[in-house]
């Protein structure tokens, strides 16, 4: 293994799956969904123009009480920063950014958290956006199982190709 893979081995947690998949990924009802607007055709335009996702997010304003109805009916009484309010097809790659089937409270900390599949989102982006991965085939594959795509797409080669850190480790 080169340096700069071993370097960022270290940096980056890789999940350890349990046996156990279904405790990891969202309920049933939260199978995904698409923004039709996005295309493989005009990828270069939407999802893959820098401040794509940013402006496609929703506002915290409208996010907000989201995640607080849902921690109310799901998580009564636990900590609203101890879970991430998250796309499972995410916006970056197609998402749609409002839909019920695409949201869901995942965990920011334990094994296969909200930071490992925020770095399976950033480097699906990026296989997408340098046409190595289909749209379609990104998206399906996160929505299926987001863990098997994890294992799949978040190589240490691709994480220490496209340089991805959890912004908690830029700061060490």
């Amino acid at each position: 293994m080169c340096d700069a893979v071993a370097g960022i081995s270290k940096a980056i947690h890789f999940p350890l799956l349990r046996a156990n998949r279904a405790a990891l990924l969202p309920p049933p009802e939260t199978s995904g969904a698409v923004d039709p607007a996005v295309t493989q055709a005009n990828i270069d335009s939407t999802i893959c123009r820098p401040g794509y996702a940013r402006a496609a997010r929703p506002a915290y304003s409208i996010t907000g009480p989201l995640k607080r109805r849902m921690m109310d009916a799901q998580h009564p009484g636990e900590s609203m920063a101890d879970y991430e309010l998250d796309h499972l097809i995410p916006v970056s790659i197609g998402g749609a950014p409002l839909d019920k089937h695409d949201l869901w409270l995942q965990p920011r900390e334990g094994q296969a958290n909200a930071g490992d599949k925020n770095v399976l989102a950033y480097v699906l982006w990026r296989l997408v956006c340098t046409h190595q991965v289909p749209l379609q085939t990104a998206q399906r594959d996160i929505s299926h199982d987001w863990t098997r795509a994890y294992q799949l797409y978040a190589t240490p080669e691709n994480i220490a190709k496209y340089h991805f850190q959890h912004p908690e480790q830029e700061r060490e």
